[in-house]
């Protein structure tokens, strides 16, 4: 009889793509993914606790499923990821949901399913959450089923300690793929005709100082020798590690998309000190422009928190300064969490939730008015898109540019997987729509 998954995915791409690989290892062991939760012979939550609300969340989706397993006792049920990594994380879960039956770290999902086999030869919960980080594994057991679009991990961990985060805690020390494993998967995925390809780790720039064989940005120029068409993303990038070798390798290879997130977090230098984030304003504003020296057409977004510890009303000033002159084309925005176990959770001067929900407001609104300027800027020109999905409630395909914008438009075929120019006839916030043409160079943006 068929077995069934499910896979309850919370934070970012990496997060994602890490579901990828627990969904390769289940259909290994005889797994298909059910059609829904209450169908699965196995639940797998795959978990964050970056911010708070993603690991409140958890924990209410988790406990929602105790009348479940009440009525299938021989369902299986599974947590992983950052959450558990957590000191005595494990056992506040096992105290808090007693009918979970399996409990495991980041560090090892690649056993999950020996961990499987074992909790199917015994009536206990199965708790295996490693302390150290292992080796950065080589073979990609990932199923993936966001063509044409495929992550690839170049790297784990970080080594940046930034105060108010909780990354190095749950995900450990840098470690870096092996440049020869990276750049097989990525052939392999090329050959099987995905056409976008975005590299992962939480700093990449600092990819190879652990192994010293191969930089990041060499990585890139290995990678476009490739000379078909296909679009290279990359994320996370910090800014204290990035320099000219990048910028270059940006300017120089066409697959390489010219949009790069390159996250400020504060325009405050006391902030960002406080924050250990190893840059100055004025470095940041000095690597942008290097940027847009070699890559004049390059977009840029970013990440910007307020309400960190002892934030004045002047710090927030020279934040919203910054994002003027930076001229981000998008912002991803948060208001501080305040994480146990990192360094910002002990300091004084916590800023109250009234005025970090009056700042975060006025920054978004500042952001969104740049987001709408650049998405005007779309109205009546063509640009590229990917197409990488087809929308039923709109009736219309979807897919974005090479600098993030989705757009939408109809086609009488399957345009998925498709490199098509469209024609933006209309703009809405970070969305546009338009029709496919054969335009003239003269019509292309840019």
């Amino acid at each position: 009889m068929q077995k069934h998954y499910w896979i309850t995915t919370y934070g970012c791409q990496m997060n994602v793509h890490e579901s990828e690989k627990i969904a390769g290892i289940l259909r290994a062991r005889g797994y298909a993914q059910a059609d829904a939760e209450e169908e699965a012979d196995i639940i797998v939550f795959n978990t964050c606790c970056i911010r708070e609300n993603a690991e409140n969340h958890a924990y209410g989706n988790i406990g929602a499923l105790k009348k479940l397993k009440k009525a299938k006792p021989e369902m299986l049920i599974a947590v992983g990821g950052c959450m558990t990594q957590q000191a005595g994380a494990a056992e506040k879960l096992r105290k808090k949901f007693p009918f979970v039956d399996i409990v495991f770290g980041t560090h090892n999902l690649s056993v999950l399913g020996e961990l499987i086999d074992r909790k199917l030869g015994t009536k206990k919960a199965v708790v295996d959450v490693w302390e150290k980080e292992g080796e950065a594994d080589t073979e990609d057991i990932s199923f993936r089923t966001s063509y044409p679009n495929a992550w690839v991990n170049i790297m784990y961990g970080c080594n940046n300690f930034c105060s108010y985060c909780i990354v190095p805690y749950v995900r450990g020390r840098e470690r870096s793929r092996e440049s020869g494993a990276i750049l097989r998967e990525v052939n392999g995925l090329l050959d099987q005709g995905y056409k976008e390809i975005t590299l992962l780790g939480q700093n990449v720039n600092s990819y190879g100082n652990d192994r010293g064989d191969c930089t990041f940005w060499q990585l890139l120029n290995e990678i476009c020798k490739r000379k078909e068409k296909f679009r290279l993303r990359f994320m996370t990038s910090n800014p204290k590690d990035f320099g000219e070798g990048l910028v270059r390798a940006i300017a120089e290879n066409d697959q390489v998309c010219d949009l790069v997130h390159l996250p400020v977090q504060a325009g405050s230098d006391r902030i960002l000190k406080l924050m250990n984030r190893k840059y100055t304003a004025k470095e940041y504003l000095e690597k942008v422009e290097l940027l847009r020296k070699y890559v004049p057409d390059c977009r840029l977004t970013t990440d910007i928190m307020v309400g960190f510890p002892t934030e004045t009303e002047e710090d927030f000033q020279a934040t919203l300064s910054l994002v003027k002159e930076a001229r981000f084309s998008t912002a991803f925005t948060f208001v501080y969490s305040r994480r146990s176990g990192t360094v910002a959770a002990g300091m004084e001067g916590q800023i109250p939730e009234e005025v970090q929900k009056d700042r975060i407001m006025r920054l978004v609104e500042l952001v969104n008015a740049q987001t709408r300027e650049f998405s005007a800027g779309y109205l009546g020109k063509t640009t590229e898109i990917l197409c990488e999905d087809f929308d039923k409630k709109r009736g219309l395909y979807l897919g974005r540019d090479e600098y993030g914008r989705m757009g939408y438009f109809a086609s009488e075929r399957d345009r998925i997987g498709e490199f098509v120019r469209l024609k933006v006839t209309k703009v809405a916030g970070i969305s546009l729509e338009g029709e496919i043409c054969e335009d003239t160079e003269e019509e292309k943006e840019g």
